[in-house]
């Protein structure tokens, strides 16, 4: 019997992309052009245990948003490329940077830009309202949808099954 979770057991290291990941697909618009994305507060809570247990979280998004920026750096991480255009530029490096080993890394990601780095993972995976493309490669699709905690449900399921998730007594 095929255990579809096994590959979890692995992950070192994530990697996220940001629109349509840590939020949903929508902006709102104001009149001088800048954007408002919304995140979920879920998400931040798991970024900061997947911290507290040593994963490496990174992201690559090609949004310019120094308010994610912000909010991305306020959770702890430290790795945020963002307003990049070739993904798979800045993946190679950050393989040669921190000697990731590509079978121990999760990538979420729910489009286009996403699909050359999803290729190359260990674990690729997107939320159920990713595009066709990203679904058909995906291992994993996330039950929920971009910024309605998909990247909780990764991280949580990595920590649960590697046995890291803080479990509280009653």
């Amino acid at each position: 019997m095929i255990n579809l979770l096994e590959p979890f057991n692995y992950i070192k290291t994530f990697i996220f992309d940001i629109d349509g990941v840590f939020t949903d697909s929508r902006v709102t618009i104001f009149e001088d052009g800048s954007l408002i994305r919304v995140m979920n507060i879920k998400d931040g809570y798991a970024v900061k245990q997947a911290l507290k247990a040593s994963f490496r979280l990174i992201v690559i998004t090609g949004g310019n948003s120094q308010g994610v920026v912000t909010r991305l750096k306020g959770l702890g991480i430290t790795d945020v490329y963002w307003g990049i255009s070739d993904k798979m530029a800045i993946y190679e490096e950050l393989i040669r940077k921190y000697n990731l080993d590509e079978s121990q890394i999760l990538y979420m990601g729910d489009d286009l830009p996403d699909y050359q780095v999803m290729r190359r993972v260990g674990l690729p995976v997107c939320p159920v309202d990713a595009a066709t493309e990203i679904i058909q490669i995906s291992q994993y699709i996330s039950p929920l949808a971009g910024g309605a905690g998909c990247v909780r449900d990764v991280i949580e399921k990595t920590l649960r099954i590697q046995g890291q998730w803080p479990l509280f007594e009653e």
